[in-house]
């Protein structure tokens, strides 16, 4: 197999032009304007002596070269120069920082929004006096990912890309997937990727030029049953509705049906599209804003940093499809500035499992790997390691900043859902699942068991039903999924979380070490084909006594997108719409103590004083996906009250008054858990505290 045509420009060629005389700058920001800048609302949680901050809003304009190899691996970009031989986006950016700039800790977060969201500043980093930048990267320019004309301090962040053309400025075509799921009636319905819309148009609206078909049933390994495909005459390219009856208004954005749709079956159209956007201009554009306000004092014009001389370190942090973001970043060598060295110190991807899928033409960034969406394609893993499942050659997500020598410090963390969902343990035990793979020293990773993506309510009464569990099941993620038959998951991601920023900002600026690396492994025997025989899981109350089958968790899928596609980069042209399917990988996952809970993660004091199983999984209750994983979110089941009502319900699992006797009891095994994590350093002192007073206050055997 050619290494080349799999992962691009090779190492060998990278590693010696990093040894080359640093060039002139020519991939860079030239010009940034300020839109707005207003007072930052004061946190709830801020003490009485917290500092005073601004909020800053405003627009970069960068330019990149494509023949610089920083660049030259971003798909498409040579088919987007401008006269010049210059490509050029505009990124929108905010900026948190300290009024009184001799106040500034020294430490920038620079965060990826998250489809054009930006979390809230912690308040323990407005506290130390932190500087947090979040700058777009996603150009596909649709739904809130919309350009707007200028930047917003509170609202969506967003990128300006052009698209790639053919000689003599011709249109660029190619095929693109769209779908429609739990939708009914004679209303028309847009073609979604999660909660946005596709980024592509039809070059025609003539129907015969596309596919429409529909479908009984699939499985999540890909198995399509009952599937239909619909005359042309039967649908249209339109938006109609019981006042614009088929076959409606012309809308290239919406699809309407002759018979309505049934909510029972899935839609599915294939369709040509022109102009792809250069979307992998997002990683080269977020590097270049990053360094500029980490280091330059002005731009081209003398317009100042807002930020100049106030950042000494930085770290680099995504939240689920944002930290898929750095990963992806990270490895197609963006933490290399054009300049020299490094861009970041470190980086954060939080409960980010994978790589995201953008760089290749007519990505969809807005994928979370549900059916013929792309991104586990590749190495997953840290260090070269060979891929013998799908036949890729050894590769790792360092490789090209272990050869420039711009590694940064790395922590990951991640909870059940990226397991049973976002197809986690490959990067764990590789594809074949037969070893532990190596973590490099500079990276560490912790596993928050039996959690949610992005962790739950927190507290104790949000375990308990009647008292803050809700009677209802949890929302599924994703494009109109369906509902849970479970309520969702209360396990808490915020205290741990809490630990481990003061770890990571310890460890980059003074170079004291984090605690080691906790997550389960194939070593200590935590770690089992994701079934519930091989993983000890007992029955549960009111679900069915096989879940989960061997067929029940979300697989990584060997996908076959087209000749001109590399898979171990994740880039290339995307020529199959659907994309075939080689192979199904299997599927680890945690093993389960009696409770149904997960051995193997840090510890977390929910989870040592547990009132129910928490679960990384739920049960889509109906639906087209009716009986199957509910996407990424996790359920619960919470323990009977008492030693009768578990008799009852014929439960397995000790009832709370056998486990803990009384509420004092159970305050005392809270404390003991506090303890524990706290030593452990996974629980500051203060959490530990109001966790205490929590379980006192709580409705636990009262």
């Amino acid at each position: 197999m050619n290494r080349s045509r799999l992962y691009g420009p090779s190492l060998a060629l990278l590693a010696a032009l990093c040894l080359l005389p640093a060039a002139p700058a020519l991939s860079r920001v030239t010009r940034i304007v300020i839109d707005e800048t207003l007072p930052m609302p004061a946190s709830p949680q801020a003490s009485a002596n917290a500092m005073a901050y601004d909020m800053v809003a405003g627009r970069a304009f960068g330019e990149l070269d494509p023949a610089l190899p920083g660049n030259a691996l971003i798909q498409d970009i040579a088919l987007a120069r401008e006269a010049d031989g210059k490509v050029r986006y505009v990124a929108s950016f905010v900026i948190f920082k300290p009024r009184e700039g001799a106040r500034a800790s020294g430490l920038m977060w620079h965060d990826v929004p998250n489809r054009g969201r930006v979390y809230p500043m912690a308040p323990e980093e407005r506290e130390a006096g932190d500087v947090l930048l979040a700058s777009a990267w996603q150009g596909d320019n649709a739904g809130a990912t919309t350009v707007r004309p200028t930047a917003s301090a509170t609202g969506l962040q967003w990128l300006k890309v052009p698209v790639a053309r053919g000689p003599g400025n011709t249109p660029i075509t190619g095929e693109v997937l769209g779908r429609i799921v739990n939708r009914s009636g004679p209303a028309s319905q847009p073609l979604l990727v999660q909660t946005n819309p596709v980024p592509y148009k039809p070059v025609s609206l003539d129907t015969r030029q596309a596919r429409l078909v529909s479908r009984g049933g699939e499985s999540q390994s890909g198995v399509v049953s009952d599937e239909r495909e619909m005359a042309a005459s039967d649908w249209a390219w339109a938006r109609c509705d019981e006042r614009n009856p088929f076959p409606g208004i012309p809308d290239p954005t919406q699809i309407c049906l002759k018979q309505g749709f049934d909510p029972n079956r899935l839609y599915q159209v294939v369709f040509t599209a022109a102009d792809p956007y250069v979307l992998g201009i997002g990683f080269a554009a977020w590097r270049d804003v990053g360094h500029f306000f980490k280091t330059a004092r002005q731009d081209d014009a003398g317009t100042p940093n807002p930020i100049a001389a106030l950042v000494t370190h930085s770290i680099a942090r995504g939240v689920s499809q944002s930290g898929n973001f750095l990963r992806g970043w990270l490895h197609l060598g963006f933490n290399q500035a054009e300049q020299g060295g490094a861009v970041h110190d470190g980086l954060w991807p939080i409960i980010a499992g994978r790589r995201i899928a953008l760089n290749f033409r007519w990505a969809q960034p807005d994928g979370v790997l549900e059916l013929y969406q792309a991104g586990s394609e590749g190495p997953q893993w840290w260090l070269p390691h060979p891929d013998p499942v799908r036949g890729l050659p050894a590769a790792g997500i360092l490789d090209r900043c272990l050869a420039s020598r711009t590694c940064p410090k790395i922590m990951e963390h991640f909870g059940s859902a990226e397991v049973w969902a976002l197809k986690l343990t490959p990067e764990w035990i590789g594809t074949d699942g037969r070893s532990d793979l190596p973590l490099p020293d500079n990276v560490r990773r912790y596993y928050i068991a039996s959690s949610n993506h992005g962790g739950g309510a927190g507290g104790f009464n949000s375990s308990l039903p009647g008292q803050g569990l809700p009677a209802e099941g949890a929302m599924c993620p994703g494009n109109n999924f369906g509902r849970g038959l479970l309520p969702a998951n209360p396990m808490p991601h915020a205290e741990t979380v809490n630990a481990l920023r003061h770890h990571f900002r310890q460890w980059v600026m003074k170079g004291v070490s984090p605690p080691a690396s906790r997550y389960p492994t194939l070593a200590a025997g935590q770690l089992a084909p994701a079934h519930k025989v091989a993983l000890g899981m007992p029955d549960l109350p009111g679900l069915r006594a096989t879940v989960p089958e061997a067929d029940f968790i979300m697989p990584v899928l060997d996908y076959d997108w087209g000749p001109d596609f590399r898979p171990l980069d994740g880039s290339g042209v995307a020529s199959k719409a659907p994309p075939g399917i080689r192979q199904v990988l299997n599927m680890w996952a945690p093993k389960v103590n009696p409770d149904g809970n997960e051995l193997g993660g840090v510890p977390v004091v929910l989870l040592d004083a547990p009132l129910g199983t928490y679960l990384g999984w739920n049960i889509t209750s109906a639906g087209f996906h009716k009986g199957q994983i509910c996407n990424y979110v996790g359920g619960m089941v919470p323990f009977a009250r008492t030693p009768e009502e578990r008799a009852a319900r014929a439960d397995s699992r000790a009832s709370l008054q056998e486990r803990y006797g009384n509420h004092d009891g159970y305050v005392q095994a809270v404390r003991r858990a506090a303890e524990r994590a706290r030593r452990e350093g996974f629980l500051l002192e203060a959490d530990a505290q109001k966790l205490i007073k929590a379980a006192q206050d709580s409705g636990v055997l009262k």
